[in-house]
């Protein structure tokens, strides 16, 4: 039966085109009855005790690891990854759980004071579950990114409606029934499909007390404001164009592969890709030359079969919307250094396909070089000296990660300390958090205040409560 009669919306394989799922768009009062069902739950489930709560995500975690290979495969079908990326997004999904299972220890208030202000007065903190709380997910990282929210939220006392994107709702589906298998109360963990009517549903409902989104720049600064205006707490994640440079003293055996993973892998579509490669100086020529030639050794294929390096992209419209970024780039007259407009796949015609493409000598006056792509495009803006790279980088309004390659600690203590964005890679292409540090980014990349998974996500989801007392 469709949640409230909703209409529904094609899920594709993206290597073959083919519908493999078609997910209900939930209407209002599908969301409704969601919120109502985790509002009913919630005095028992903050009652529970934390160990309580913390033994049954130790379960979910075995769970996670039993089925690891299944839940691979789940996001293979639906996104488009490789096997690889695949299974690297599953372990930093299970990665998030681990974590929250130290929520006994770091759910603690942290401190509390004899004797504040007089004798006989002591003061001290504790952590409180918010409420219900909504999650709302993006579709490139359909198992991960749900993770760096909701196991924390959940240890913390709060109970949960997650919106996965409705592109790729199988993986959610299949972790929420992992979930429910571990003795999870009813009510606790609620799933609703569906599209913007859903999401401002959930932004605007009186018993959602905090919103956690990832998603596009603009819709994230809606999202947040919509939330935000409605009362709530929210931490809304947008995209990124994330700069790489690249020093005239760096080893470009290295470093070159490095960055060309952080452009192609997972057919860019992830928040944390470089975006632009700026090579400082005399660098320029042969670390382009070296990019061409790796990135045209990059098999692009099927992600569900071994060996292919570059799966497709999520969808056809996704596909067509990149290439339109190309062609008028190219129109533009920026140079094309290599073109994966017609890149295909023999066995896979239907598949949704874009190949490498490099962008060469472009500046920050164009489109590709500074609106997200989302795409496996690369984009090099050679700089003269490190200072124009820092003028490149505030020219960017986006700011979630940036990356430097080279061998002098002066230049990396300098990239580090005046990069705009708080996610930093010294020879790291990818600067990713690990679960227990804060991830997010700035500018126009955040839109909040406290950044998600580790320590930062039980700020989030709980409030700190203060209690002075005096006996007498």
């Amino acid at each position: 039966m469709r949640p409230g009669g909703a209409e529904l919306f094609d899920s594709y394989n993206p290597a073959t085109g083919e519908v493999i799922a078609r997910t209900p768009l939930s209407r209002a009062s599908d969301v409704d009855a969601a919120v109502a069902a985790a509002r009913a739950a919630f005095e028992g489930w903050r009652e529970t005790p934390v160990v309580q709560r913390a033994r049954i995500l130790f379960h979910f975690h075995q769970k996670l690891e039993q089925h690891f290979d299944e839940l691979v495969r789940i996001v293979t079908t639906n996104q488009g990854k490789t096997l690889a990326e695949a299974r690297g997004s599953l372990q930093r999904t299970i990665e998030n759980v681990e974590v929250a299972c130290a929520g006994p220890s770091l759910l603690m208030g942290g401190y509390g004071l004899e004797n504040v202000g007089s004798r006989g007065v002591d003061s001290h903190v504790v952590r409180q579950p918010l409420g219900v709380c909504a999650i709302i997910t993006p579709f490139n990282f359909p198992a991960m990114v749900p993770m760096m929210f909701l196991p924390y939220a959940l240890v913390s006392g709060n109970t949960a409606v997650v919106k996965p994107s409705e592109q790729v709702p199988l993986i959610q589906r299949r972790v929420a029934e992992l979930l429910l298998e571990c003795d999870l109360p009813p009510g606790v963990l609620n799933v609703v499909n569906g599209g913007r009517e859903a999401v401002e549903a959930l932004c605007d409902h009186p018993d959602v007390r905090a919103v956690s989104f990832v998603g596009s720049s603009p819709v994230a600064r809606a999202v947040y404001r919509r939330a935000t205006h409605a009362g709530k707490r929210a931490q809304c994640f947008g995209g990124a164009k994330n700069l790489v440079v690249v020093m005239p003293d760096v080893n470009l055996d290295d470093a070159i592969r490095s960055i060309a993973e952080s452009f192609f892998v997972c057919a860019g579509q992830r928040c944390l890709a470089a975006s632009v490669m700026v090579p400082v100086g005399e660098v320029h020529a042969e670390a382009r030359d070296r990019m061409v030639a790796l990135a045209q050794g990059y098999r692009l294929g099927d992600g569900a079969v071994e060996g292919t390096t570059m799966g497709p992209v999520v969808t056809g419209l996704a596909r067509d919307r990149i290439v339109g970024m190309i062609d008028r780039s190219a129109s533009a007259g920026v140079p094309l250094a290599l073109d994966g407009r017609t890149a295909r796949v023999a066995d896979r015609p239907d598949g949704f396909f874009v190949g490498p493409t490099i962008f060469d000598e472009v500046s920050a006056d164009v489109e590709i070089g500074t609106e997200e792509v989302f795409g496996p495009v690369a984009v090099i803006a050679p700089v003269k000296t490190l200072e124009d790279a820092f003028t490149l980088m505030h020219r960017i309004p986006k700011a979630n990660a940036a990356a430097i390659f080279t061998s002098s600690g002066k230049a990396a203590r300098e990239f580090s300390h005046r990069a705009t964005a708080p996610m930093v890679g010294v020879n790291i292409g990818v600067p990713a958090p690990m679960a227990y540090f804060p991830f997010g980014g700035a500018r126009e990349s955040f839109f909040g205040d406290t950044k998600a998974h580790g320590r930062a996500g039980f700020d989030f989801f709980t409030e700190q409560k203060q209690t002075i007392y005096r006996w007498t």
